[in-house]
C-alpha cells in the first residue's frame, strides 16, 4: 500500500476540489474548508480501512502456517486482499 502523508493528502484533496469545480462537477453549498476536510476525512477512513484489512490477511495467513499449509506467502497475500476486500467492498 502506498502511505500518504498528511500534506500529501491534503493537497491531493485540493487537486482533486479544484479538478471539479473547474469543469463545473460541483458547487458547493458550505465552506471549502469543509468540503477539503470532509475529502480528507474519507481518504484516511479508506487507508485505514485497508491498513485494517491487510493486517486481517496477515492473520489469516499466520493461521494457514500454523495449520501446517504450504504457499507462497507474496502470492497468497495478494489473492486473500483481494478476495475480502471484494467481500467486504473496500476500495484498494
Amino acid at each position: 500500500m502506498m502511505k500518504l502523508t498528511a500534506s500529501q493528502i491534503q493537497r491531493l484533496s485540493e487537486k482533486i476540489l479544484a479538478q471539479w469545480k473547474s469543469q463545473n462537477l460541483i458547487t458547493l453549498k458550505v465552506e471549502e474548508k469543509q468540503v477539503l476536510q470532509a475529502m480528507k476525512d474519507a481518504i484516511n477512513e479508506e487507508l485505514q480501512a485497508e491498513l485494517d484489512l491487510e493486517k486481517e490477511v496477515h492473520g489469516l495467513m499466520d493461521q494457514m502456517e500454523q495449520q501446517g499449509q504450504e504457499f507462497q506467502r507474496g502470492k497468497m497475500f495478494q489473492l486473500l486482499k483481494t478476495k475480502l476486500a471484494k467481500e467486504k467492498k473496500v476500495i484498494l
